[in-house]
């Protein structure tokens, strides 16, 4: 009588098929740095970075302490049709500085992720083609209209009417850009996005339940997303130019600069409010876009700012909208092969990942971020909490029959 498992099975089976760019995104989900993984499967650093890079292939037992370590099933690490990590760009994340470069790792492996899972899905269901159009501004044209004519652009070609714009996160994934929440783990992680040959991504952070603000968000995505293919991320210069395209996407500078206040007495606080509901932005981006625009002087700004900070104002402003606006494009895909008998188990074994994060990633709504289980693959007093849960011992725990370690 054999005593190999079902899991042991599996592993042998990945062991022919291994792919070392899957190794390490789970790793980079896990927030791990090779040593770190070295560390907890009792091999060398240099045996990490030889399967990562193809260079060795590990053995079937090697296979199943990986999956026990980083908590997922041996079949994650089977080669896809597409690498995504060598299909993507490099993220564009607002402040390099104040995120550590493990929580970068984690942020992108985890986008990648959500690609992985909507190109899966894309078996079953037909999603919109990838339709952003592309201006891109360079980076030392600083003082440039570039990233005005950029939303304008936008608004001409996706025939954006006049007034308002709709509801961005749909309009986004009209045109084949995926948008999807970030667990609530990586919140630390503000709204980050990048491009693939499969499909344009946008993450939102979790927690920032702004209807006004996420707004925002989006657009300021969406212009790195139509500006910046080639350009570095992080700079300072390359963020406000997405917040300059954002700016005129939500608010066009020939539509709402005779609405803007040119003082702040009178009624300009009614005003603002009723701009605020009117446009979908926050009051404090109406105040900035008004000095922007020239209709009010740097000191009528900053007093204007200095109000919204003594009233509280600056995380936490008035308004009636209190849902945000909910991705539909992949729970949507989710429901409808549901209703043929295609459910949710049978698309999470298609796919090979982790249940809770296909789940975040299908999600309409970003997780409740509650208490957290701590996997013991996470770094011991590090910053980067796994995405990854730590699984009751299974048979993964079982020796695989015949095998060595390399």
């Amino acid at each position: 009588m054999s005593s190999r498992t079902p899991t042991a099975d599996r592993a042998a089976e990945v062991a022919a098929f291994f792919d070392g760019a899957r190794l390490t995104m789970a790793r980079h989900l896990a927030g791990l740095r090779k040593s770190d993984l070295a560390s907890l499967i009792e091999k060398s650093p240099t045996a990490v970075s030889g399967w990562e890079s193809g260079a060795k292939r590990p053995t079937a037992a090697t296979v199943a302490q990986l999956a026990l370590s980083l908590a997922v099933e041996p079949g994650f690490f089977a080669i896809r049709p597409d690498d995504v990590a060598a299909v993507s760009t490099t993220p564009h994340f607002r402040s390099l500085r104040s995120t550590s470069q493990l929580a970068r790792d984690q942020a992108y492996a985890y986008g990648q992720l959500a690609v992985d899972i909507a190109a899966s899905l894309e078996r079953h269901v037909e999603f919109p083609e990838p339709d952003v159009p592309c201006l891109p501004v360079a980076v030392d044209d600083r003082d440039g209209d570039g990233p005005e004519r950029a939303a304008r652009l936008v608004r001409e070609q996706w025939k954006i009417e006049d007034g308002p714009a709709g509801h961005l996160v749909r309009l986004l994934e009209n045109h084949g850009v995926l948008v999807v929440f970030s667990p609530p783990q990586a919140a630390s992680v503000d709204a980050y996005s990048f491009d693939s040959r499969l499909r344009p991504v946008v993450i939102l952070n979790p927690i920032k339940r702004d209807y006004y603000r996420q707004r925002f968000d989006v657009a300021h995505e969406l212009g790195h997303l139509v500006m910046h293919s080639d350009a570095e991320p992080g700079g300072r210069t390359v963020e406000d130019q997405a917040h300059r395209f954002a700016a005129e996407l939500l608010m066009p500078a020939d539509q709402i600069r005779d609405l803007l206040p040119s003082t702040m007495g009178g009624n300009a606080w009614r005003t603002l409010a009723r701009l605020k509901e009117q446009w979908g932005v926050s009051i404090q981006a109406l105040l900035y876009r008004a000095r922007w625009l020239g209709r009010l002087s740097d000191v009528s700004y900053r007093n204007a700012m200095t109000t919204i900070s003594t009233r509280g104002w600056r995380r936490d402003e008035p308004g009636l909208v209190t849902a945000i606006e909910q991705p539909s494009l992949m729970p949507r895909a989710v429901e409808l092969l549901a209703q043929e008998d295609i459910d949710e188990a049978v698309l999470i074994e298609q796919c090979r990942v982790p249940p809770d994060l296909f789940r975040a990633v299908t999600s309409r709504t970003p997780e409740s971020g509650g208490p957290l289980v701590v996997p013991t693959a996470q770094r011991v007093g590090g910053r980067v909490v796994s995405l990854l849960e730590r699984r009751a011992q299974t048979d993964l725990d079982q020796p695989v029959e015949g095998s060595t370690t390399p």
